[in-house]
């Protein structure tokens, strides 16, 4: 069988992405092989496929317990022989595994870095054929990456046991050129082909918001997503552990995580996420090196990261399986103190020289100034996070707060000053519910008795439905027009005066409308596809497993539109594989007729 067979028959597509080719040739031709591939972009086919085409085994290197189990549940899905090896397993299961690898059970082995030391795992190392080793998430290995593990310091010795030097390949998704020269050199790489494939992220949506009330807003987009799966990024554990306990009390899907919580919660914690049983978690950078959850529609910063590679790392947790997504950052000056802060009290390394580590508090110092850029820039989003990483691109993307903001939609000024006039004439004093009702012009027993009824705004917006005039005060809330204070009550912000006095223009475009009108142009069918979620989740609880690994939302998607009603038009579906079209085909071609069986049944009445 050759790439093209492997590809098809395990991962159920007929083509290689962008640059995945040629980086599986270049490993398959025995060559020390590097890719920075954007997140979603598919690299662990790149060396997935050649570790079935070559002989012997391959040793993937991983930085954390929950990327590997999810990648092992995802090849055993796709009938390839895979396990792992981490500190999480007993001694017992431990030596187990190590036993099935030697009889030749697995293709593929996935170890923590720090496994690479250990006197039992590299006995065995020494007893198998490893044609391959793959440093996952390989900026780790630098510590001028913003995720320095210096436990990746021992790859190279380790590949240096070896008495036949295997094939060695690493992979991240953001690095900029100091880092990728680092891990060249730091990884003992020999005359690597390097490919650098871009680190756009075209289904991504970006923006920052700058709201008086960080929380008010964090609620706003949270209703906006709502039943979609997101994380929420918070600078500290304190953060984390505020949000959770309020927005968990109020009903909200959510769980936490932080390294200040007990080992078995945040194990916990994090499975119920990818396990689609909570829909957000709330959490800190230590959350998400690794996470292989696909179908991930929004991460919200709660606090500005760092640096722009820590950003544009967690950002890209969302659509990895290439569905439109969105990345929001709420900024205030407050991040930067804390930013600082961290600069001039986190602990560094005590092997690093006394220069070293002055160049170290530099560089971050550095990179911070540049997230505050991104942050306070007045361009394209995209197009600055590309020229951080030494990308060209255009000057607009038409795919962020700046490009979809106000230079296009909706004029809506007019409504606008409507609702800030009413705003205005009740002194300041009401909340959202009550202004909404005056605008409408409803006579309500409050609003007769305290004489809005009289007002000049009263009724000024009663063609409008109601649920639309509450809709719209939230667009204002977001648009920096309002504010609500700690009772609930709306002010007029700066901003809102430029609209009532200083003839500013407003145009209304959101995520929301642009997420329906990309789903109404592809025919999108959402009670069919809301029907193979459910018996997605149906599926991967009979068998213990994420639902994302039985089938992608992109996959889920593609068969809502196709719609398949035969065995050979539900495989030709990209990301059925063989495996899965036998395990699963049955049960979703039932659902499909049935589906559209009802629709028929619907139509003739």
């Amino acid at each position: 069988m050759d790439k093209f067979g492997v590809l098809k028959k395990h991962f159920g597509y007929d083509s290689f992405r962008s640059g995945q080719e040629e980086l599986i040739d270049s490993i398959l031709s025995g060559r020390d092989t590097v890719g920075v591939m954007p997140t979603g972009a598919g690299k662990s086919v790149c060396f997935q496929v050649p570790a079935l085409l070559l002989p012997g085994v391959t040793v993937v290197v991983s930085p954390l317990i929950s990327l590997m189990k999810d990648q092992v549940s995802a090849l055993l899905q796709n009938s390839i022989p895979a396990a792992y090896i981490n500190s999480a397993m007993s001694a017992n299961e431990q030596t187990f595994t190590l036993r099935e690898a030697l009889r030749g059970k697995y293709k593929i082995i996935y170890v923590a870095p720090e496994r690479l030391v250990s006197h039992s795992f590299l006995e065995m190392c020494s007893m198998l054929s490893v044609s391959l080793v793959c440093v996952d998430e390989a900026h780790c290995v630098s510590q001028w990456g913003q995720d320095f593990r210096p436990s990746y310091l021992a790859v190279r010795d380790f590949i240096a046991t070896f008495e036949a030097r295997p094939v060695v390949c690493a992979f991240t998704a953001t690095a900029t050129e100091r880092v990728r020269r680092d891990m060249v050199k730091l990884l003992g790489l020999k005359k690597p082909f390097v490919s650098v494939l871009g680190f756009d992220r075209p289904n991504l949506y970006f923006e920052v918001a700058k709201p008086l009330n960080k929380f008010t807003a964090l609620k706003r987009y949270l209703e906006l997503f709502s039943g979609k799966s997101g994380i929420i990024y918070c600078a500290t554990r304190k953060k984390t552990d505020e949000l959770y306990a309020v927005l968990s009390s109020e009903g909200y899907s959510v769980t936490e995580y932080h390294a200040g919580l007990d080992k078995d919660i945040r194990r916990r914690n994090q499975e119920l996420f990818i396990n689609d049983k909570k829909e957000i978690v709330i959490a800190t950078n230590a959350f998400g090196m690794g996470i292989d959850k696909s179908n991930v529609s929004f991460v919200i910063h709660y606090n500005m990261p760092g640096d722009v590679e820590s950003y544009y790392q967690e950002a890209g947790r969302a659509g990895r399986d290439g569905s439109e997504a969105f990345c929001i950052l709420l900024y205030s000056g407050e991040d930067i103190a804390i930013q600082r802060y961290f600069i001039d009290h986190t602990q560094e390394n005590e092997e690093l020289s006394e220069l070293d580590a002055l160049n170290l508090r530099r560089t971050k110092l550095k990179k911070l100034g540049a997230m505050i850029e991104y942050c306070e820039n007045a361009r394209c989003l995209r197009h600055y996070i590309l020229s951080y990483f030494g990308e060209s691109s255009p000057e607009r993307c038409e795919n962020c707060s700046y490009c979809t903001g106000e230079l296009s939609g909706k004029d809506v000024t007019v409504t606008a000053q409507k609702v800030l006039s009413c705003v205005f004439r009740v002194r300041e004093k009401e909340p959202a519910f009550v202004i909404s009702r005056l605008m409408k012009g409803e006579r309500d027993e409050y609003i007769v008795s305290v004489g809005y009824d009289r007002l000049s705004t009263f009724g000024l917006l009663e063609d409008m439905p109601m649920k639309s005039i509450e809709d719209f005060i939230v667009y204002l809330l977001s648009a920096d027009c309002l504010f609500e204070d700690e009772k609930g009550a709306l002010h007029l912000t700066e901003r809102a005066h430029a609209v009532l006095f200083r003839s500013m223009r407003l145009r209304q475009k959101s995520p929301r409308e642009k997420r329906k009108s990309a789903e109404k142009n592809a025919g999108f069918d959402g009670a069919l596809y809301r029907k193979l979620h459910k018996l997605r989740r149906t599926l991967a609880a009979k068998q213990s497993i994420p639902p994302f690994t039985v089938f992608t939302d992109a996959t889920l998607r593609r068969i809502a539109q196709n719609r398949p009603r035969t065995h050979e038009e539900f495989a030709a579906v990209p990301g059925v594989s063989a495996e899965k079209e036998r395990k699963y085909a049955e049960a979703f071609l039932k659902l499909i007729n049935e589906h559209s069986e009802h629709i028929e049944k619907s139509k003739r009445k």
